[in-house]
């Protein structure tokens, strides 16, 4: 049995996932900037990093609880590291 924890934080979402045997989904949070960036009319690249500062650890720790696991029974870590912007690709690899 295998399980992951992904990571995505290629633009404005910040999200983690943890799958069985990559087929079941065990977890799956989403923290969304939508109303951050609605103003701007597009995505605003520092915000967005530094958004993704502000809520990787609780993303990952909600998924981590929704999951019902602890660290030591991930088998790997799964990240986006591109395409997207490099700031927030940041966020998600250094937290992977």
């Amino acid at each position: 049995m295998t399980r992951i924890l992904a990571i995505e934080t290629s633009c404005d979402e910040t999200a983690a996932a943890v799958v069985k045997d990559g087929r079941q989904i065990l977890s799956n949070v989403v923290a969304s900037q939508i109303e951050l960036h609605a103003e701007y009319g597009g995505v605003f690249p520092e915000m967005a990093s530094r958004a993704h500062v502000e809520a990787i650890v609780p993303v990952i720790e909600q998924a981590m609880q929704e999951a019902h696991l602890g660290y030591d029974d991930l088998d790997a870590v799964g990240v986006t590291y591109g395409p997207g912007l490099a700031g927030s690709l940041l966020v998600g690899v250094n937290a992977a």
